[in-house]
């Protein structure tokens, strides 16, 4: 496309060319501030709406866990007051017996198995407990003086006692619901009951919550990090640690600050709450931020906290961030490009009849680079025959390989064949002779017996030529396998050297379908379990391990032996063709390069392992056809 003049014309020298010193100096530091500048801010509106987002969505889950907690809270109020209505308590306080306390103490440990609260307990008005659910404990809280304990001041003055704290006599954390037991408008003792509030901090945990509760005293009661638990919120003055203290509220609990390493306040019981990484809950480096809401607990001088992690947001606010400054860095370099392109387009309509011969040139050497391009594809498709031709090749020349290893192994087994059939031929010549002696006799049944023998033994040789009939036959690209089968031709096939050095086989695999063809997976078993063989000529007490196991949609089939090992130099060369530990008419060189080959046909592997027990292990994957495998065998 030609350009026309008129529509670009050249600006003038005081336009068209910056100084340079502004280009190379004040630009590239200009364009990283603004980078910088613009990145910040993205990140701080990142932050400030993800932070909204997350508040109006804590604040959903504070006010659910808090009412959860409430709830939990308040279904034992009224048991404390329900002992009122029970005469033995009130004969109890008024004439302490043993047979007063004994039905007092049963009709509590009742009571407190059915409202599965942790203790019940009535104590007088001095603060001695005289009767318990408990009794039957060895730390039972029978005739122990609670005196000094704040929810019985509070209840022996007709006010309810709300009190959490640690067990003087156990060291137990509970909470405690106190009421003063009235009779004729006179209080004559006190009901306790202990909860334990520890389930809560279970669920937490298993809901992956991050929350505390705190008491009147600004101590952490309940939390979902055990290392929070028993932690000041708030600064404690010595004057309150001693109080604290005497009052066993929280045994000797040291009641240290939970002390944030920043903290900003966003709103009124909302904050942004930094803590180290040495928190048992973080397990990275750094420190952790937290969107804290608190909100009061109905009933209660408790405060409820929800944690919500800012690491996510953080995240994704610089992330933001980075976006907006990398999306700058692009509008910037668009812009310096345009501008280059713009001063670049000037100069060639100033130089347009250089450029027009340029471009008659570059068309020239187009025509000339079109004609070379044409000639390279043609040779790149002749190329491409060639290869798929080589392919074809070198797939016929496996398929003629995998056949040869198949041969040289029935040649390697042809001696043990020839006696097994050998066997059953002299055998036969001798039955079928004396068949006809018994007959001419007349013994039917003794000439019935040998016929029968007969059958047998031709089912034998039958079997023995059928299998290998079957391991002689090519065998598909792809199919499936019943491997116990495959194991039992293989060890059928190798009969009669098995027998020869009295092998002691253990099996120990799943009779599973693998995505193999039948008779490859054979061939490989041959080859595997024929190598075995051969590695324990010369042990006096050979052994074989046939050992498999399920792994990542697989199956793996060790074949272990307990020959001679393979040496180190042997190693590295295991797998290449043509190479051999054995005599040269004894193996060709080609079962475990074509074993592994046939292996990795299928998506599967062939692998060799040293164990430093001794012997040599290969352990052969192969993709299973299904998940679902029968029992083992």
């Amino acid at each position: 496309m030609k350009c026309d003049p008129n529509l670009y014309r050249a600006a003038s020298p005081s336009l068209a060319v910056k100084p340079r010193l502004i280009r190379h100096l004040f630009l590239p530091p200009l364009i990283i501030a603004m980078m910088i500048g613009l990145g910040y801010i993205g990140f701080w509106i990142s932050e400030h709406y993800g932070i909204r987002s997350l508040g109006e969505n804590g604040q959903r889950q504070l006010e659910l866990h808090a009412r959860a907690v409430e709830s939990e809270i308040s279904k034992y109020t009224y048991l404390p007051s329900l002992l009122e209505l029970e005469t033995s308590v009130s004969q109890l306080l008024a004439d302490p017996t043993p047979e007063h306390r004994q039905s007092v103490n049963d009709y509590l440990e009742g009571l407190n198995r059915r409202s599965r609260s942790r203790a019940i307990y009535v104590m007088d008005t001095t603060g001695r407990v005289m009767a318990t659910s408990n009794w039957r404990d060895v730390d039972s809280y029978l005739g122990e003086d609670l005196s000094f304990r704040a929810y019985f001041q509070n209840a022996v003055r007709g006010q309810p006692g709300r009190f959490y704290g640690i067990g003087s006599t156990n060291g137990e954390p509970g909470y405690y619901l106190a009421h003063g037991l009235e009779e004729h408008g006179k209080i004559i003792g006190v009901a306790v009951v202990k909860v334990r509030l520890e389930a809560m901090e279970e669920r937490w945990q298993k809901a992956r919550l991050e929350a505390f509760v705190s008491d009147e005293n600004g101590i952490i009661i309940l939390s979902s990090d055990p290392s929070r638990r028993l932690k000041s919120v708030v600064p404690l003055s010595d004057e309150t640690k001693e109080k604290l203290a005497r009052s066993l509220q929280y045994y000797w609990f040291p009641l240290n600050e939970l002390q944030p390493l920043a903290r900003e306040t966003l709103s009124e019981g909302v904050e942004k709450l930094t803590f180290p990484a040495n928190s048992e809950l973080v397990s990275d480096e750094e420190n952790i931020s937290y969107l804290s809401q608190t909100r009061p607990l109905s009933d209660t001088p408790w405060n409820f906290t929800l944690l919500t992690p800012l690491q996510d947001l953080r995240r994704e606010a610089i992330n933001q961030g980075i976006l907006v400054a990398v999306a700058f860095a692009l509008l910037a370099f668009l812009l310096i490009a345009w501008n280059e392109r713009r001063k670049v387009i000037a100069t060639r309509l100033a130089a347009r009849e250089a450029l027009q011969e340029a471009n008659n040139q570059l068309e020239r050497r187009i025509t000339e680079r079109t004609t070379d391009l044409r000639a390279s594809n043609e040779r790149l498709k002749g190329q491409i025959r060639e290869r798929r031709l080589a392919e074809e090749t070198l797939r016929r020349a496996q398929d003629e390989l995998v056949q040869a290893g198949k041969l040289a192994a029935i040649g390697q087994m042809s001696t043990s064949i020839a006696h097994e059939l050998n066997q059953p031929l002299a055998a036969l010549r001798t039955l079928s002779g004396n068949t006809v002696r018994f007959l001419e006799r007349g013994q039917l049944d003794v000439a019935s017996t040998n016929l029968k023998t007969i059958n047998e033994l031709i089912d034998r040789m039958g079997r023995i030529t059928a299998s290998l009939r079957s391991f002689a036959r090519r065998g598909d690209d792809k199919g499936q396998a019943c491997l116990g089968k495959a194991v039992d031709a293989a060890l059928q096939l190798l009969g009669g050297r098995v027998e020869t050095i009295h092998l002691q086989l253990h099996r120990d695999f799943t009779d599973v379908q693998v995505q193999i063809d039948q008779t490859r997976l054979e061939q490989i078993l041959v080859n595997l379990i024929g190598n075995a063989l051969d590695a324990m000529q010369a042990q006096p007490q050979p052994e074989l391990w046939l050992v498999g196991e399920t792994f990542d949609g697989k199956y793996r089939l060790r074949v272990r032996d307990n020959g001679h090992g393979i040496d180190a130099e042997a190693r590295k060369h295991l797998f290449e063709p043509f190479f051999t530990t054995k005599p040269g008419e004894q193996g060709l060189g080609l079962g475990l390069t074509l074993s592994a080959s046939l292996a990795a046909a299928t998506g599967g592997h062939l692998g060799v392992e040293h164990p430093a027990s001794g012997g040599t292990a290969f352990v052969l994957s192969l993709p299973l056809v299904s998940p679902t495998s029968a029992e083992p065998i």
